[in-house]
This record gives C-alpha cells, sequence and structure tokens, in this order.
C-alpha cells in the first residue's frame, strides 16, 4: 500500500470558520471502475493558523461522510515514501472547500471539541478501527471544522494509504 500526505495548506486558501460547518480536507473515490480504490485515513492533526479569539472558544473537527463533491481547490497527495516506487494516488482529494459537498445526515465517525489556542491529533491504532474510504464513486470522507467564535483560518493534516 502507497502512503501518502495531505494538509489545506498545500492547495488553495484556507477558508475562514463560521458556526456552520466548513470542509478543509476531503477524501473520495475517483471516477472509473479502473481507478476505484479503497482509503484509509490513519491520522489527521488539526489546529489554529491565525490569532485567537479575544474570548476563549471551542473549534470543533468532525468527519463525516460524503457523497457528493462542493466546489474545492483540487490537491495532490504527498508519497511519504519518495524512495519507494509505490503507485501514484488514485483517490480525490480536495481542500479548502468554498461550497460544501453533499454530507450525509448523522454520519460523524470522529468528532473531537478542541479550545482555539490548542491543537490536537488523532491516530487509529490499526486500519480495522480508522475511517476507511469505500471504493463508490464520489462517496468518501470529509474533514470538517466548525467554531461559534473562532472566525479565522485552521489547519488539517492527514496521513492516508491507498
Amino acid at each position: 500500500m502507497a502512503s501518502f500526505t495531505i494538509n489545506n495548506q498545500n492547495a488553495g486558501t484556507p477558508q475562514n470558520l463560521s458556526s456552520t460547518y466548513k470542509t478543509i480536507l476531503a477524501v473520495t473515490a475517483a471516477t472509473g471502475a479502473t481507478t476505484l480504490r479503497r482509503v484509509w485515513i490513519t491520522e489527521v492533526e488539526w489546529g489554529a493558523t491565525d490569532v485567537p479569539n479575544a474570548s476563549d472558544c471551542p473549534v470543533l473537527f468532525d468527519i463525516s461522510t460524503q457523497t457528493g463533491a462542493g466546489t474545492s481547490t483540487s490537491l495532490t497527495p504527498l508519497v511519504t515514501d519518495q524512495g519507494g516506487g509505490d503507485a501514484a494516488a488514485l483517490a480525490v482529494y480536495s481542500s479548502n472547500f468554498t461550497a460544501e459537498g453533499t454530507i450525509t445526515a448523522n454520519s460523524s465517525v470522529f468528532f473531537k471539541s478542541i479550545n482555539q489556542r490548542a491543537s490536537d491529533k488523532q491516530w487509529w491504532r490499526d486500519k480495522a478501527t480508522c475511517p476507511i474510504v469505500a471504493a463508490v464513486n464520489l462517496k468518501g470522507f470529509a474533514m470538517r471544522m466548525k467554531s461559534p467564535t473562532y472566525a479565522s483560518t485552521v489547519g488539517v493534516q492527514a496521513s492516508v494509504e491507498e
């Protein structure tokens, strides 16, 4: 399996958070029977990238099922084993959404709240417990954030395997 790193600093302009979810990164299966491939999200890190709000507040992070593309910037994943000769990534990677994709209601597979002055990381112990993108056209996961008060930008980085 080839492993890759994706983050929203490598493509597009980071979007400001608001009180509704904003998709920062998305991983979905690609169109076409020969390119459909499952993707394992093995690790995610996130946090604020700008000055904090004057009043302390939470920043909520969520990974939910996405079934339709929104408006975003295409992101090229970076291979983490540069000498390994692994196959090129075939899934679709997107960042910094300006219009949300179709998110399935009540489909959160991971949720965590942090303070705006903190950052956090989630690492799944094995490939059986991490979010796994199905090899179904346009189906995947959206990594989203929101805050009732913090209204600036965030950074999200994920490690994935195809």
